[in-house]
Formats: C-alpha cells, sequence, structure tokens
C-alpha cells in the first residue's frame, strides 16, 4: 500500500500538475540502509520508472543518489532502477575543490579532466552537472562566489572562478543544472526565508549575459556548437603546471559540431599561450 501510494504520488504530479520530470531525493537511502540492500526499495523504484516510462516516457526522471552508482540509470530490463539520469557528486566537488581555493597550488588538473570526462554506462546525459545546489549552498555551506572570498562575493576573483566553474559545467556532458540566483552572482548561502536579490541583475549584468550566452552555446541556438549537445569528449591537454585544460566535444563531428573548450583555472591572467615541450 505504502509503494502503491508513493508511486501513484508520482504520477499525480506528472499528470494533473503537468511536470516535465520529478528529481527523487536521497534515493540511496530508499534502496539501501547503512551499505545494506533493501530489495523492497530497488523494486520500489524499478516500478516507478517503468510506470512513469510506459505512460510519459517523455518526462524525465532524476536520482539524488550522491553514490556514483551507474545502476540506477541503468535500464530496468538490465538490472537497473531505470531513472533517466542521476546527480553525479564527483563533478561537483571536484570542480569547486579547483575553483575555490585562492592558491594555485590546490587545483588538480587531472581530477579536472576525470571530472569532465564523467559519465555513467558512457552515456553522458545519464549525469546531472552543477557547482551549486541546495546542498552545496546552506546547511552551513555556501554559494562559489562567497566560498571563493569570504565577504566579498562581488571581488574579480569571486566573480572570475564562478563563471569558470559555470562555464564547465556548461560545457561538460551531462545535463547542466543551475541554482536559483547563481546567475545573479548571489552571495552568503541559501535559504528559503531569504528572497533573490533581484537589483544584482542589474548591478551583475554582464555575469547574467555570460549565463544566458553558455546557455545559448550549450543549446545550439546558433547552429555551430551542436558538439555541445552530443555524447563524446576528449580532454587531450592537461597542464598541471600552468593549469591550463582544453577539451575536445562532438556529436557526429564536422562543421558547426566540433567544439573547443580551454579553460585557464590559474589565478593569473594568460594573454598568450603555448602548449609546453612534452
Amino acid at each position: 500500500q505504502v509503494r502503491d501510494f508513493i508511486v501513484d504520488s508520482a504520477l499525480f504530479w506528472l499528470d494533473e500538475y503537468r511536470m516535465d520530470g520529478l528529481r527523487w531525493d536521497a534515493t540511496a537511502s530508499i534502496h539501501a540502509a547503512g551499505g545494506t540492500p533493501i530489495p523492497e526499495g530497488w523494486d520500489l523504484l524499478r516500478r516507478a520508472n517503468d510506470t512513469v516510462d510506459a505512460q510519459q516516457p517523455w518526462k524525465i526522471m532524476i536520482a539524488e543518489d550522491m553514490k556514483g552508482n551507474a545502476a540506477v540509470t541503468r535500464p530496468t530490463s538490465a538490472g537497473g532502477a531505470g531513472f533517466d539520469a542521476q546527480w553525479d557528486a564527483s563533478f561537483v566537488h571536484t570542480i569547486r575543490s579547483a575553483i575555490e581555493p585562492a592558491s594555485d597550488a590546490g587545483r588538480s588538473m587531472s581530477s579536472v579532466r576525470d571530472a569532465i570526462a564523467g559519465a555513467f554506462d558512457g552515456r553522458a546525459t545519464s549525469r546531472i552537472v552543477y557547482t551549486e545546489s541546495h546542498d552545496e549552498v546552506a546547511n552551513g555551506k555556501t554559494r562559489v562566489p562567497e566560498a571563493i572570498w569570504p565577504g566579498n562575493a562581488a571581488s574579480y576573483y569571486s566573480k572570475k572562478r564562478s563563471a569558470l566553474g559555470a562555464a564547465i559545467a556548461l560545457t561538460s556532458p551531462g545535463i547542466p543544472m543551475l541554482f536559483q540566483g547563481q546567475e545573479l552572482l548571489e552571495d552568503g548561502w541559501f535559504s528559503d526565508t531569504d528572497p533573490l536579490a533581484w537589483s544584482k541583475a542589474v548591478r551583475n549584468d554582464g555575469i547574467v549575459r555570460l549565463y544566458s550566452d553558455l546557455i545559448r552555446l550549450r543549446r545550439n541556438l546558433d547552429g555551430t556548437t551542436r558538439g555541445l549537445r552530443g555524447n563524446s569528449v576528449n580532454v587531450y591537454h592537461v597542464n598541471d603546471r600552468d593549469k591550463v585544460i582544453a577539451f575536445h566535444r562532438w556529436d557526429r563531428g564536422g562543421a558547426g559540431d566540433d567544439v573547443i573548450v580551454v579553460a585557464n583555472f590559474s589565478g593569473h591572467s594568460i594573454t598568450v599561450y603555448r602548449r609546453p615541450a612534452s
């Protein structure tokens, strides 16, 4: 009866409120407890996803599982839970670790490479990539600009490095997720009793335009960046000394498809960059 109620509740939101999909909270606590599997919980998730797929297959079901378990997004026909995508904890923690420290010594380009190239079962769209979420900016944690420079989230470095994190999320394989107010350069930490400061959309209009432009590129609205919607990536340049990384994104390849992303994670500007001799 409880499982019937949960599945019916999911369908209620999708049917009556015409939601585009659902994000299931803490799915790892549904199908396991203290590392011990809960078969009935796993069956519940499979049943819910199979039911939605049968009735409304165009709607997305997302798991906040946070365990990096590829089976969560594997089809139920292959023994998986059948979710369309799951949050990738390794991406958010790795990218934040690379953009928040003041010193370049704490930035690992090999770790960034692994985060960019990650996927579950080789399917890029099976993961959600992001730098801010309700878990990452609340409960004693802060938004990225605030973490970069506590008390001075509008600083030059806070703007530059938080924008870098967003750019990596919006150009890496996966489904990018933005947290409310991220594009306004919101500071401090998130609280549901603290409304967004919409005046920052004017004060930080360049940041807002940056996010808008990145989203436009990600969606290939101009027909020149189809590769950002594809499944393929090759992180072909990793320079841990200068903190520079470059990767190639493509869908089918060719004109209007291939995209090259070059990112400078260092604490200084680079006017001319030459690839170091191997």
